[in-house]
């Protein structure tokens, strides 16, 4: 019976060392009073200024951006954002000069509506494989945006405005001096980064812990 039970016990030991899910380790500790400040534009955001915040640096070039974007982001969403829990803070990393065009038409079109903005951006990282890796990818980019009503005119000023291509890069600059980025997407929960594409049930784990 001794044995029995102990093999019972270990049986049960092991299937609760199975089932269980543990939060992803970070990569860095970080100043989250010094992240959350406001940086050159306006901040890219949804859910209440009381929620936890969540940010993710993102490459608008980056697939597994995309694939959070459209995978994951709805159900965070859903689960998170909408009932207050959390803010979700999008920042701009631009891991190359495509990224630094991509953001600032992005910008372009949103003007002081971060709303439009971020729209703008998922349409971007929603037809990303259409302009993003191609050998001349400006003129698919601007396909890729005319449901938006941004016209090439338009789009060409946008590009050279210096001033605005250095507030997009700003942002990249801040990212990489308080968070150390070595990839994209990382998040920042918590004054802790995580590199790399988060699953929901990595956000589960992070977040339990934190929202009432």
């Amino acid at each position: 019976m001794k044995i029995r039970g102990l093999l019972i016990a270990v049986a049960l030991g092991l299937a609760a060392v199975c089932g269980a899910e543990a939060a992803p380790p970070p990569e860095q500790t970080v100043d989250m009073a010094q992240v959350l400040k406001p940086g050159p534009l306006p901040e890219l955001s949804v859910g209440p200024a009381t929620g936890v915040p969540v940010i993710e640096y993102g490459s608008v070039t980056c697939p597994h951006c995309a694939a959070f974007d459209h995978e994951t982001l709805p159900k965070l969403k859903a689960a998170y954002v909408d009932n207050g829990k959390v803010r979700y803070i999008f920042r701009e990393f631009s891991r190359n000069p495509l990224d630094v065009a991509a953001f600032t038409l992005a910008r372009c079109v949103g003007g002081d509506d971060t709303t439009k903005t971020m729209a703008t951006i998922e349409l971007e990282f929603a037809t990303q494989d259409k302009w993003a890796f191609t050998d001349n990818p400006l003129q698919p980019l601007l396909d890729a945006l005319r449901p938006t009503g941004l016209g090439k005119e338009k789009a060409m000023a946008c590009l050279k405005d210096n001033a605005l291509i250095g507030k997009v890069r700003a942002i990249t600059d801040t990212g990489e001096k308080l968070v150390k980025i070595q990839g994209t997407p990382t998040f920042v929960i918590n004054g802790k980064s995580y590199g790399g594409e988060l699953s929901m049930a990595d956000f589960n784990e992070l977040l339990k812990p934190l929202v009432k």
